[in-house]
């Protein structure tokens, strides 16, 4: 039975070396930033963050060295950038720890922390959260899983951090390389009741819940056969790999990626090389 408590994917947490520079970096791909925030000073960690409908991606880095980002260090310590994480929305943290706990899975958290944000009108209010984390060893394909509860939805979702140049609108697919698809799957579906479905070429889906996106294992020969063309440099044999991107308009996506866009097939693919260590494939549906 289906954890009541997580409705699907929230957002993908991209851990950077220079939060700064990852930034910038992404701003020329595209992509609105919102200004920088600094969490609480027990998570030691700052970001910028893209936002789409109903998800979003994280540009995270560690700030100042904490118990808290142990796992976040030691990630980039040996991988570099690139997908550490991936969250779920909570509807209620507290209540989603037990669910899992009722599971045999003890959770860390929840813990709460916050960030300031300066609106649109330039007022500085804050983005309040409750987040829980599955068991840190608990990490299907190498990634991470925690959830989030939005305490301040208004402070997050802005209007005017939604409307990309480069068009895009949401996450459909998390893929996560790994030698064994099959059994990384089965340990995700494991973990949030969730069924796994094996694809035509090898790879195993997972769905996340309700709207929201899905989570994909497969090799990196059958991600190189998704994306012909598209060096894979970077990427590790086990770990987050890509993030599917919908686009409003392929046309634009292509304008405003400019030298780092790639054509394959039916998407317009961004090498990991060129994204802090995470492809990034736009298709249109």
């Amino acid at each position: 039975m289906a954890l009541k408590n997580i409705i699907g994917i929230d957002h993908a947490v991209v851990m950077v070396k220079d939060l700064d520079s990852a930034a910038e970096n992404y701003r020329t791909l595209g992509f609105t930033l919102s200004p920088r925030g600094t969490h609480s000073a027990h998570m030691g960690t700052g970001n910028y963050t893209i936002m789409f409908d109903p998800d979003y991606m994280e540009l995270l880095g560690v700030l100042e060295p904490t118990e808290h980002n142990a796992p976040a260090r030691a990630f980039v310590e040996r991988h570099g950038e690139g997908i550490e994480r991936i969250a779920f929305t909570a509807v209620d943290s507290a209540e989603g720890a037990e669910e899992i706990r009722a599971r045999g899975f003890t959770p860390i958290g929840p813990t709460d922390f916050e960030r300031p944000v300066t609106m649109p009108d330039g007022t500085v209010s804050a983005a309040k959260f409750r987040t829980f984390m599955w068991p840190t060893a608990e990490a299907p394909g190498g990634v991470r899983i925690f959830a989030c509860q939005h305490k301040t939805r208004e402070t997050v979702w802005i209007p005017e951090l939604m409307r990309h140049a480069n068009a895009a609108k949401r996450i459909s697919e998390v893929l996560i390389a790994t030698p064994e698809p099959a059994r990384e799957a089965a340990h995700l579906a494991r973990l949030i009741d969730r069924e796994a479905t094996a694809e035509a070429d090898g790879a195993v889906a997972v769905t996340s819940g309700g709207d929201r996106a899905d989570f994909v294992y497969l090799t990196l020969d059958q991600l190189g056969k998704r994306y012909p063309g598209v060096p894979l440099a970077g990427l590790s044999e086990r770990g987050g790999a890509a993030l599917v991107l919908v686009s409003g308009d392929l046309a634009a996506t292509e304008k405003a990626l400019g030298s780092a866009a790639v054509r394959s097939g039916a998407a317009v693919v961004v090498p990991p090389a060129r994204a802090n260590g995470t492809l990034l494939a736009f298709i249109a549906v």
